[in-house]
């Protein structure tokens, strides 16, 4: 895809965050959006300040989970949009709890948007991209796709199902001689709203998860615009593979370089951690 001027895009969890973000800079590069989300007066914000662009923008309130509305969002783009050429499979939510008091209620409440949200959304959408000459997939994965950390068992098996989901696709489009392109992102901490919307396991705290959802923005050092560049960026030079911030990229390279190891750094990094806390609270 060599730009988005005319062209449709498709954007789940667009009501805020890096959907948000990537609404209001395809906007400004001309392109055309059916903005999607759960909350309907967040995705009405967004439409407004978007309005004076000039692009046609649909909106449509839409439950990532229920694959039925989601086969209904497919259809009513193609209807009112006149076609599709990039799909930006995009909502999540966060949970932090520990496996052992982990409900399966939270559990699937998050599989079923993180995971089956972009399962939906690229098997309903990809009879209509195969219709075009010049299509993308984007699914939004994390770098928690990438390594595992301690409370984020549920949010880890999402995104590392979202990255085989999509590098398999990747393979089969290729295979096929597909005129579908795909990438996956590997977002790092981002400035949104995500942990605080979040849901907190009861035990979660013992690895002090509150404290890192009230201060998620000092641990998040990339702005959901920025990572919204970067995600179009990866598009336009269709990228298998785009990791957002200076941390994803640190990360990826832990996790390369000691593969079975580095989940020993997050282990002893934790315990120091709480061993710093309580002798802290020890001296109050």
């Amino acid at each position: 895809m060599q730009n988005f001027r005319n062209k449709v895009a498709a954007i789940t969890g667009a009501g805020s965050g890096i959907g948000a973000a990537l609404a209001e800079s395809l906007a400004r590069q001309g392109c055309n959006l059916a903005l999607a989300d759960i909350d309907e007066s967040s995705l009405q914000k967004v439409a407004d300040k978007l309005s004076h662009t000039g692009v046609q923008i649909t909106q449509h309130i839409l439950d990532v989970s229920n694959q039925k509305s989601v086969a209904h969002f497919a259809k009513d783009v193609m209807k009112q949009q006149k076609g599709i050429k990039l799909v930006i499979n995009n909502a999540g939510v966060a949970l932090a709890e520990n496996i052992n008091q982990m409900s399966y209620e939270n559990f699937e409440w998050l599989m079923n948007i993180n995971f089956w949200g972009v399962v939906y959304g690229t098997k309903e959408f990809l009879p209509f991209l195969k219709q075009s000459t010049d299509a993308h997939i984007v699914n939004v994965s994390s770098v928690f796709g990438l390594y595992a950390v301690p409370t984020q068992s549920a949010y880890n098996a999402s995104k590392f199902a979202v990255r085989g989901f999509t590098e398999s696709l990747q393979e089969e489009l290729r295979i096929e001689g597909s005129n579908i392109q795909c990438t996956c992102v590997f977002p790092s901490g981002i400035k949104t709203n995500i942990a605080q919307n979040g849901r907190m396991g009861k035990t979660a705290d013992l690895y002090h998860a509150e404290d890192l959802k009230e201060n998620f923005d000092s641990y998040a050092h990339t702005t959901a615009e920025d990572a919204a560049e970067n995600i179009l960026s990866a598009v336009l030079k269709n990228k298998e593979r785009a990791l957002i911030g200076p941390d994803a990229y640190a990360m990826d390279l832990l996790q390369r370089l000691l593969p079975c190891n580095y989940k020993q750094v997050f282990v002893q990094g934790t315990k120091l951690a709480n061993w710093w806390r309580n002798r802290k609270e020890q001296k109050v």
